[in-house]
């Protein structure tokens, strides 16, 4: 058990810190309560009533969230190869060549198909 006494330490001391500034910002905080501080804000645009559905995003969203997802995939795995990058082999250069190949590949596609364009 003894081990575990800084890990223990350091999540209560996160949960003293979490629950004090939520009583200090309740008590201490401005408390000027008016209707713009309780409207929705959507960047400077009046809020307009959504259909009962929720309303449709455009595709475009998506691929985006999609292509950066691949891209932080790909640095997750080059991260690791570049720290041991000395005690690879050349094999392990080759893999690595053909990973950002393959990458890129995709990459060149979505441009090719203006899938970064927005309009």
């Amino acid at each position: 058990m003894n081990p575990y006494v800084p890990i223990v330490g350091m999540v209560v001391l996160a949960t003293l810190f979490v629950a004090v500034s939520i009583v200090l910002s309740a008590n201490v905080g401005p408390a000027r309560y008016n209707r713009a501080k309780f409207d929705s804000y959507e960047c400077g645009i009046q809020p307009t009533p959504q259909p009962v559905g929720g309303g449709r995003f455009p595709v475009k969203y998506y691929i985006t969230a999609m292509l950066f997802i691949v891209f932080d995939i790909e640095i997750v795995f080059l991260y690791p190869w570049a720290i041991s990058y000395n005690q690879l082999g050349t094999f392990a250069v080759v893999e690595m060549v053909i990973f950002i190949a393959t990458v890129f590949i995709a990459y060149f596609y979505v441009l090719r198909r203006n899938g970064l364009d927005w309009e």
